[in-house]
C-alpha cells in the first residue's frame, strides 16, 4: 500500500493560531495531503492521508518545530486517500469540550503504554473508562469498560458526577487516539479523582503495539474508513443493525438530513429503507438520495491560503 493515514495531536501553546494555520495549510497543499486539521491556542490536532513519501516529509516538517518535538504520529497503511478534501481550521480547542482553562501540558493523567494498559486493565481496583460518544463505543469498546451516555464529548464534564462511586479506584481512560483522554483525565484530577491514568496513543496505538487484545468490535475513526479492525488477538463483533438487529459494523448517517442519526445498519436494511433509519425518515420530503454508502460529506468552502475564500453555492435539497 502506497498511502498512509496519520493520526496525531499535541497540546502546546501556539501564540498566533491564524498565522500558523496559513503556514500549515500551505505545507499540506505542497505535500498533496488531505484530511482535517485543527489549530488552537492550546495546540494541534489532525488526521491526514497521503502517499508514503509525502507523509514522511510531513512528519519530518512538523517534528522539526520545537513545539511539536514530543508529538507522536499513529501511522496506518491505506490503499488510497481516506479523505476527499483538506480542511485546516482555527478553533478555541483542538477537541471541543468547553474546558479551555485546562492545559494538559501542565497536568494530566499518568500515561500508560499499550502494554502497561493491557497489564493493568483487569486488576480488581481498576475501572476502565471510555470517554467517547455513544456511536463510537456502541461500535467497539474494551471488554468490561464503563461507557457514558453522551452524544458529544462536550457532555463529558456533566457526566463526571456519575463516577463519584469510583473515586477510590484507579481510573484508566481511553479514546481513539488519546486526545480526549488528555482533557478528560485532567478534568477528573481537577474534580478530586486521585488515581487517573490514560491509554497513551489511544485505541489505535494499542492495536498497533499490543494487538488490540480485549478490544471488542471495531474502532470508529473520523475518516473515510469509518470503522477499522484493531484486535488481532481475540476479535469479536458487538454492534448490530439499527433496524433488524443482526450483527453489523457498517455505519451510516440517516438519509433524512433533519434526523442524520449515525448508526450501524446492514446493507439489506440500507437498501430496504433507502438509506433512512426508519420508515418515517424514508418518507420525509427532504430525504437525501442514497448511493449505498450512507455518507454525506460536507461540501468544501474551497478555502485556499493562496487565494482566500473562493465563492461557492451549495446545491439546494430537493
Amino acid at each position: 500500500m502506497d498511502y498512509r493515514v496519520l493520526l496525531y495531536y499535541c497540546y502546546t501553546p501556539i501564540e498566533n493560531p491564524e498565522q500558523f494555520r496559513e503556514e500549515h495549510h500551505r505545507l499540506c497543499l505542497g505535500l498533496n495531503l488531505l484530511g482535517r486539521i485543527i489549530v488552537a491556542p492550546e495546540g494541534l490536532n489532525g488526521t491526514v492521508s497521503g502517499r508514503t513519501a509525502d507523509c514522511e516529509a510531513y512528519m519530518q516538517a512538523v517534528k522539526a518545530d520545537p513545539r511539536f518535538a514530543a508529538l507522536e504520529f499513529k501511522v496506518e497503511e491505506a490503499p488510497a486517500h481516506t479523505f476527499q478534501k483538506l480542511h485546516v481550521r482555527v478553533k478555541p480547542e483542538i477537541v471541543h469540550v468547553g474546558l479551555p482553562h485546562i492545559k494538559p501540558y501542565e497536568r494530566t493523567g499518568v500515561h500508560l503504554s499499550p502494554t502497561e494498559f493491557r497489564d493493568l486493565k483487569d486488576q480488581e481496583d481498576v475501572v476502565i473508562l471510555d470517554v467517547r460518544s455513544d456511536y463510537e463505543h456502541q461500535l467497539g469498546r474494551f471488554k468490561n469498560a464503563l461507557t457514558l451516555d453522551i452524544e458529544n464529548f462536550r457532555e463529558f464534564p456533566e457526566k463526571v458526577q456519575e463516577l463519584e462511586q469510583y473515586k477510590d479506584k484507579k481510573i484508566l481512560t481511553y479514546c481513539t487516539g488519546g486526545i480526549k483522554c488528555e482533557k478528560a483525565s485532567a478534568f477528573l484530577l481537577e474534580q478530586g479523582f486521585e488515581n487517573v491514568y490514560q491509554l497513551h496513543g489511544g485505541i489505535i496505538k494499542y492495536g498497533l503495539e499490543a494487538g488490540g487484545e480485549d478490544f471488542e468490535g471495531k474502532c470508529y475513526v473520523f475518516d473515510g474508513r469509518v470503522a477499522v479492525d484493531v484486535n488481532s488477538v481475540n476479535p469479536t463483533l458487538i454492534s448490530t443493525c439499527h433496524h433488524c438487529h443482526t450483527p453489523s459494523a457498517r455505519m451510516i448517517n440517516c438519509a433524512n438530513p433533519h434526523c442524520n442519526l449515525h448508526v450501524a445498519m446492514c446493507e439489506a436494511c440500507g437498501e430496504q429503507l433507502d438509506g433512512a433509519c426508519s420508515t418515517a425518515c424514508q418518507e420525509h420530503p427532504a430525504k437525501r438520495p442514497y448511493d449505498g454508502t450512507g455518507a454525506y460529506p460536507k461540501v468544501s468552502n474551497n478555502y485556499n491560503p493562496e487565494q482566500g475564500l473562493l465563492s461557492y453555492r451549495a446545491p439546494s435539497l430537493k
